[in-house]
Parts: C-alpha cells; sequence; structure tokens
C-alpha cells in the first residue's frame, strides 16, 4: 500500500464523522521533506474556521502514524478549486443555481445555470441577451463540467428565479 493510500485511509473516517469529505490526498516530496495535501470539502463551501478544525484533526492523528516515520512534513489543507470538475452528485447539488461549463465529448462546449438535475441528465438554462435556451445534458455524455466563475451571480440566479426557472424543492 502506498503512503497516499495509507493516509487516506486513516484520516478518511475522521473526516467523514466530523461532517465533511476528502476528496483527495496528494503527497509531494523534496528532498527529504513531505508535502502532504488533503482536499477536503463540505456540503457548503468550507470557512478558515472549518479548515482550522479539519487541520487540527489530520494532524493529530498523521503526529501519531508510525507509517509517517521520521521523515518531517508538512501538512496543508485545502477545500477544492473552482476548476476541479463535477464528478459527484454531491458536486452538483452543491452547485445547483450557480453556472455550469460542460464539455460533451463530441467537444461540444455548453455553458448554463444549474437549475435542477437527476441520475441521468442535468438541465443548464443558458440567458443569452434576454433569451433564455435551456438544455438538457446526459450524464453519460459528459466529459468534463466545471463551475464558472461569476461576479455578478445573485443578479443572474435572481433573474432565473423571477422568472421561475428554478425549482426550489430541488430534485436531489
Amino acid at each position: 500500500m502506498s503512503l497516499t493510500q495509507s493516509i487516506t485511509q486513516l484520516i478518511e473516517p475522521a473526516v467523514t464523522e466530523a461532517g465533511y469529505y476528502l476528496e483527495e490526498v496528494q503527497l509531494t516530496s523534496a528532498g527529504s521533506h513531505r508535502v502532504v495535501t488533503c482536499i477536503v470539502d463540505g456540503q457548503s463551501p468550507l470557512n478558515l474556521d472549518q479548515v482550522t478544525v479539519v487541520s487540527r484533526l489530520i494532524s493529530e492523528l498523521l503526529d501519531t502514524a508510525t507509517f509517517m516515520d521520521e521523515t518531517p512534513f508538512t501538512l496543508e489543507v485545502t477545500s477544492p478549486g473552482v476548476d476541479r470538475p463535477l464528478t459527484l452528485p454531491r458536486h452538483w447539488t452543491k452547485n445547483l443555481t450557480r453556472l455550469v461549463k460542460v464539455t460533451l465529448q463530441d467537444g461540444t462546449v455548453t455553458t448554463g445555470r444549474l437549475t435542477e438535475f437527476n441520475e441521468i441528465t442535468a438541465t443548464l438554462v443558458e440567458n443569452i441577451k434576454g433569451r433564455i435556451k435551456t438544455h438538457t445534458v446526459n450524464f453519460a455524455d459528459i466529459k468534463r463540467a466545471v463551475v464558472e466563475i461569476e461576479f455578478n451571480r445573485k443578479e443572474e440566479a435572481q433573474k432565473l428565479n423571477d422568472e421561475d426557472l428554478i425549482d426550489e424543492a430541488g430534485d436531489e
């Protein structure tokens, strides 16, 4: 078992019990020093206090882990970046009403506001100069999906709410 797998196996149950998701563990070595990066997510974006709590939890576990031997390490705990692909249902749930860019297997790119999804499809609403266009995308056809950064998100989401395009109850 690799060191990355050992770290994941050790910390994942504790991170989950604390109410978060361990997305990934990355390990890099520079000479006789290691950097352990733990990417942690939650139902909503993590704030600094939450990252601090998870960092302490992970640090305590790693400090007592015999498989870490005597090699010094730096622990970095971070949340997924905005460019992190949407790959799991909880990623889609967390980003409901956000602007999503989807690249299909055939290279077609569609960008629209995620208004709903189920196990098979996602619905994206595109607002082109006031003209609304709805796209239903099959998950099986998606090559990559990421959240787009928006500076006027509240205004756009409110426009869609006003037009009754967003189902407040949600499907997941």
